[in-house]
C-alpha cells in the first residue's frame, strides 16, 4: 500500500511539473524580465556595431572577408526590414572606415563593449538559477572574450558551409529541378539554424557550472529563437496596423523600432533563461525527493 501511495505521489508530481515550470518561468519574467530586456535592448544597440567590427577583423585575419560580410547579411535577414534598412548602411560605412591604428583601437573597444553584453546575459542566467558569480571580474571578462572570439570563428565556419550549400542549391536548380524545392527550403532555413546553434552555445557556456552538464539547454535556445523569429515576422505587421511610430517619434522612429525589436529579443533571452532554470530546478527537486524517499525506506 505504501509503495502504491509513493508511486501515486510521484505520478502526481510528474503531472504537475509542466505547471510548476510554467509558474517559475512566469514569476521570473514578471519579476525581473522587463528590467533585463530593457538592459539587453540598450546594450544590443551599443554593442552591435563593435561586434561587427570584430567579425570583419577576424574574417580579414583568416582571409575570409566575404564570409564576414555574409555573416552580417545573414544577421540582418533575421531582423525586420525596417531594422535591417536602418543598420545596413552604417555597418557598411563602419567596416569600410576601420583600418590601421583605428582598427586596432576599435577591436579593443569592441571586445570590452561586447563582453559587457555577454556578462549581462551571464548575470541573467545566474539570477534565474539562484546563483551569484564568484569568479573575479578579470576571469569573467577573459572568458567572455574567449566566447566572443570563439562565436565569431564558429560563425565564419558556419557561413563557409552555407556557401557550399548555396553551390549545391545552384547545382540542383540547374540539373535536378525535381528536388530543388525541398533543397531550397532547407538552405533558406540556414539563418534560423545558425541562430539556434549560436544561442544554444551561448546558453551552454554561460550557464552556472553546476547546471552546465546533465541539464537541457536546447529548450531555452529554442524559445529564444522562436521569440526572435516571431518578432522579425510579426513586428512589421504590428507596426503597420496598430502603431504609428513615425508620428510619435519623428526622425527617431527607425531607432525606436530597432529598440523595440531588441527589447522583444531581450525578453526572449529572459524567457529562455528562466525556462532552462525552471526545468533544471524542477528535475532537481524530483531527484532530491526520490533520494529522501530512498533514505527513509533504507
Amino acid at each position: 500500500m505504501g509503495e502504491f501511495q509513493d508511486s501515486a505521489r510521484v505520478a502526481a508530481r510528474s503531472a504537475r511539473r509542466p505547471l510548476t515550470v510554467l509558474k517559475r518561468v512566469a514569476a521570473g519574467v514578471f519579476d525581473t524580465g522587463m528590467i533585463h530586456a530593457g538592459n539587453l535592448a540598450f546594450l544590443s544597440l551599443l554593442t552591435l556595431f563593435p561586434f561587427f567590427v570584430i567579425i570583419g577583423a577576424t574574417a580579414g585575419f583568416f582571409g575570409r572577408s566575404g564570409d564576414g560580410l555574409r555573416a552580417i547579411r545573414t544577421f540582418l535577414e533575421t531582423t525586420p526590414p525596417r531594422v535591417a534598412d536602418l543598420l545596413a548602411e552604417p555597418i557598411g560605412a563602419l567596416l569600410r572606415s576601420t583600418s590601421g591604428t583605428f582598427l586596432t583601437f576599435s577591436i579593443l573597444v569592441a571586445l570590452w563593449t561586447t563582453a559587457s553584453y555577454v556578462e549581462t546575459i551571464r548575470l541573467m542566467l545566474y539570477n534565474a538559477y539562484g546563483f551569484k558569480a564568484v569568479r573575479p571580474i578579470w576571469q569573467r571578462r577573459l572568458l567572455s572574450f574567449g566566447i566572443i572570439i570563439g562565436s565569431v570563428v564558429l560563425m565564419l565556419l558556419a557561413f563557409t558551409v552555407q556557401f557550399i550549400l548555396a553551390g549545391v542549391e545552384e547545382f540542383a536548380l540547374r540539373l535536378l529541378p525535381g528536388v530543388s524545392t525541398a533543397l531550397i527550403s532547407s538552405v533558406r532555413l540556414g539563418p534560423i539554424a545558425a541562430l539556434f546553434v549560436a544561442l544554444y552555445l551561448l546558453f551552454f557556456s554561460l550557464t552556472p557550472r553546476e547546471y552546465r552538464a546533465g541539464w537541457p539547454k536546447w529548450p531555452g535556445a529554442l524559445a529564444t529563437t522562436a521569440v526572435w523569429i516571431g518578432a522579425t515576422n510579426l513586428l512589421p505587421w504590428f507596426l503597420a496596423n496598430f502603431s504609428n511610430t513615425d508620428r510619435f517619434y519623428g526622425p527617431l522612429a527607425g531607432v525606436m523600432v530597432t529598440l523595440i525589436f531588441f527589447f522583444v529579443v531581450g525578453l526572449g533571452f529572459v524567457i529562455g533563461a528562466h525556462l532552462n532554470a525552471a526545468l533544471a530546478l524542477a528535475a532537481q527537486d524530483d531527484v532530491e525527493t526520490m533520494e529522501t524517499k530512498t533514505e527513509k525506506d533504507g
